[in-house]
């Protein structure tokens, strides 16, 4: 007993066992505490409302929705928003912030000009006054009848943007999300098999990925449609396409603008911190201006502006929240709806915590596999 207690290894696991216990008990008094005071001023617990119904509807939804939909539909609905104008806002920012990022660091006076430009406005300006803005602008357009038309497939009015769109039921678009997600994380959990050949393996898994995808799309379209339908005026409102409410628009249009401020300036530091004498040196062999930033340039950055790229990933998707102010239908705002009809502040509280945190520990994984597949070995880095 006694070279048992001098053992460095048992008391660490004794110390660590007395913290696991002494938090849980600590927890469960909590808990037991809250539930007392709730029973003690009449106020029900628990999670049997989520099968009530609402009597409420909301702005926007990608699935069927009804205001007699039990709690746990409207739930997922903003959850599914949620989801849905973070991701694409994500893509365009990042998109959008690259070229920016790039532009002001070239040799062209004008465009690194408008990129300043756009960063400094949009950076400086609180993301909720933008969206605010945007909001303004959009419930103002023409009505349905005098839409503004561009390339005569995309339509703007004051009742929304309307858009070409695939011809999608609901439960095919999450069988493609699901195929997508699935083989993300096989590309994820890949390197951590043995003797797992990854780059042989991710090449696979793309292609069934892609195959299974084009296979559930074409196989459970109707027709008659076709895989895209686009929008068309019927007395005084569209059919078809997608509608882009301007709530959903204006909080998209925010986020881009504002990500891209951001992402723009990540970028321009991470180019900015590549070594002069690799860029000479790729200079020296004759590589054009484009080919040097295109396939040495950007590369050497990535390993500079993947790690602070991915926080400002998990801050534009937290950033969603803000589409409260005017109207969008995202998880913040159908909790807080749902918590005033409700009463059920704690429950709806811990689901509506729970969906964000389930969002944004995703995009930190893949950021973070995505920082270890790029980063150099034998730096203080480890295979994941």
């Amino acid at each position: 007993m006694t070279a048992l207690l001098r053992s460095g290894r048992f008391r660490g696991l004794v110390y660590q066992a007395t913290l696991v216990v002494t938090v849980c008990a600590v927890l469960i008094m909590l808990v037991v505490n809250t539930r007392q005071n709730l029973v003690a001023q009449g106020i029900a617990s628990g999670f049997d409302f989520l099968e009530r119904s609402t009597g409420w509807n909301v702005s926007f939804a990608l699935m069927d929705y009804a205001i007699r939909d039990p709690y746990w539909r409207v739930l997922l609905v903003g959850f599914e928003n949620t989801i849905f104008v973070g991701l694409l806002s994500l893509v365009f920012a990042t998109v959008l912030g690259t070229l920016i990022g790039i532009a002001r660091v070239g040799r062209n006076p004008l465009l690194s000009l408008l990129g300043t430009v756009h960063v400094e406005i949009f950076r400086n300006v609180p993301l909720i006054l933008q969206g605010l803005f945007w909001y303004a602008v959009l419930t103002h357009l023409p009505p349905p009848r005098q839409a503004i038309a561009l390339w005569d497939a995309i339509y703007l009015s004051s009742r929304g943007i309307y858009v070409p769109f695939v011809a999608l039921s609901h439960g095919t678009f999450l069988a493609v999300v699901a195929t997508i997600l699935i083989a993300a994380a096989a590309i994820y959990l890949a390197p951590r098999v043995p003797r797992v050949r990854f780059r042989t393996t991710r090449r696979g898994v793309v292609i069934a990925a892609v195959a299974i995808s084009l296979a559930v799309i074409v196989g459970n379209h109707d027709p008659q449609v076709g895989l895209f339908t686009t929008p068309r005026l019927l007395g005084l409102r569209f059919e078809g396409g997608l509608r882009l409410t301007p709530e959903f628009a204006a909080l998209f249009i925010a986020i881009v603008g504002f990500g891209s401020a951001y992402i723009a300036e990540i970028v321009r530091g991470g180019l900015l911190s590549v070594n002069q004498g690799q860029l000479e040196a790729a200079r020296a062999l004759g590589l054009s201006p484009f080919r040097v930033t295109w396939h040495v340039r950007i590369p050497l950055a990535l390993r500079s502006v993947v790690p602070p790229l991915g926080n400002q990933f998990i801050w534009l998707m937290k950033a969603t929240t803000v589409g409260i102010a005017f109207g969008f239908s995202d998880l913040f705002m159908v909790s807080s709806t749902a918590i005033n009809q409700s009463g059920q502040t704690i429950e709806i509280l811990f689901l509506m915590m729970a969906g964000f945190l389930l969002i944004n520990y995703v995009i930190a994984s893949i950021m973070n596999a995505l920082n270890r597949s790029i980063a150099l070995k034998g730096f203080g880095t480890k295979r994941g």
